[in-house]
């Protein structure tokens, strides 16, 4: 079968015929979805690219076993339209980060949302993407068909593949189908504000109140030079950090637990409400970062500990101008900083290493990140496991060879 520049294969036979042929000539393959994060990662300068875009259509959705299907090049879109029939969602609250990186957010596709592990603000209390996917298909680098799981989350033995792929962005397998587990919306949601908080001072309280009985649900700090820039209006004309954090449930118990909490949070100022439309509007804002949307400055995703955030970024600030947004509760910061010639990698990666912790460059121009461990280098024994995984799902190395470590 001849490669073209552009494959977009309409069944997962045809997928998997493309692969085998990329693999009998050792052809170099891009693995994209909708394109929508193509600008994440290291370049990997594949002969061909081969999207999943022809993938499409829900194959299976049972609201009353909170279980679809859908073919990997789904639109994201779609499967949240046709959840919301239902009053259902995706628990995890998908990230989507083609606004800050170049992208079109419209054509995200749901095998991508697998694929990268993208997941948003209620990844706090709900779990990450990979907690929700309960099957998957997809077919490796030689080009053969595999399955794994299905409809039920239960504990079974073997390798548990939807885990193990879920986040490793097309470099072991490509998806063609995914099964994944739904929820039912909450009744009604309301998100409690403080003003004018430090770093220090914010993550104190969303560590406290995540150590309530109040089941918060997100909690996040901005930055005020970030916060100025919302598009929530209210929040961007106050002109303050914004600490925030969510809570949803029936009405009654929303209003129990907000009475609570501003009792106990007196001390740090006045709690202010968003109601259900303004709050729905702020975390949609959040699960697309809305505050780094706009511009060219290198971003950085650090998970640490969620008490050291700022320690983290004061150690950062040392070196250069940081801006930050601390989801998570604070363990999860993302940083936008000058443009130079590594994006300040070699300042990020050792307060991380003294810190503790992750650091992923997401923005940066593309020969910023061919030059650059886009992802965090690997310890020595993770590294020797990677390299055998990827022997066994990619032998030829021809999916997306090079885009998350040189190594691959």
């Amino acid at each position: 079968m001849e490669l073209t520049a552009d494959v977009r294969p309409d069944t997962e036979t045809a997928l998997a015929e493309t692969i085998k042929a990329a693999a009998a000539t050792k052809t170099s393959l891009e693995i994209a979805g909708g394109g929508s994060k193509r600008a994440i990662g290291r370049p990997t300068n594949a002969t061909s690219l081969v999207s999943t875009r022809g993938l499409r259509g829900i194959t299976l959705y049972e609201p009353n076993e909170m279980v679809m299907s859908a073919r990997s090049g789904t639109l994201l879109s779609e499967v949240q339209s046709v959840l919301a029939k239902s009053n259902q969602m995706l628990a995890f609250e998908p990230l989507e980060l083609a606004g800050v990186v170049g992208g079109d957010a419209r054509h995200a596709t749901i095998g991508g949302i697998f694929a990268t592990n993208a997941s948003g603000p209620r990844r706090l209390s709900a779990g990450a993407a990979r907690d929700h996917l309960m099957g998957i298909r997809g077919v490796n680098g030689r080009g053969e068909i595999f399955k794994n799981g299905g409809r039920v989350m239960k504990n079974v033995t073997g390798v548990d593949l939807c885990k193990g792929l879920s986040g490793s962005w097309g470099t072991l397998a490509v998806f063609s189908e995914v099964t994944f587990k739904v929820m039912p919306k909450p009744p009604a949601s309301t998100t409690l504000v403080l003003l004018g908080l430090s770093d220090e001072i914010a993550v104190e309280v969303l560590c406290s109140v995540m150590g309530t009985p109040y089941e918060i649900t997100a909690a996040v700090h901005i930055q005020q030079q970030l916060a100025v820039t919302l598009d929530h209006m209210g929040l961007r004309g106050q002109g303050k950090s914004v600490t925030a954090f969510r809570l949803e449930a029936p009405p009654k118990s929303i209003a129990y637990r907000r009475d609570k909490l501003t009792a106990a949070l007196r001390v740090y100022g006045q709690l202010h409400d968003l109601e259900q439309k303004s709050s729905e509007m702020f975390w949609d804002e959040m699960t697309r970062l809305s505050v780094f949307e706009g511009s060219d400055h290198p971003l950085w995703k650090l998970s640490t500990a969620p008490g050291k955030g700022p320690a983290v970024v004061a150690a950062i600030s040392r070196y250069m101008p940081v801006s930050a947004l601390y989801d998570w509760s604070g363990g999860l910061v993302w940083i936008d900083v000058p443009v130079t010639s590594d994006a300040g990698a070699a300042d990020v990666r050792r307060v991380i290493a003294s810190h503790g912790g992750h650091a992923t460059l997401i923005r940066a121009d593309a020969a910023t990140r061919a030059a650059t461990d886009v992802f965090q280098t690997l310890e020595p024994g993770v590294q020797r496991l990677s390299q055998k995984l990827k022997a066994t799902f990619d032998p030829a190395n021809i999916l997306n060879p090079g885009r998350m470590y040189v190594a691959f």
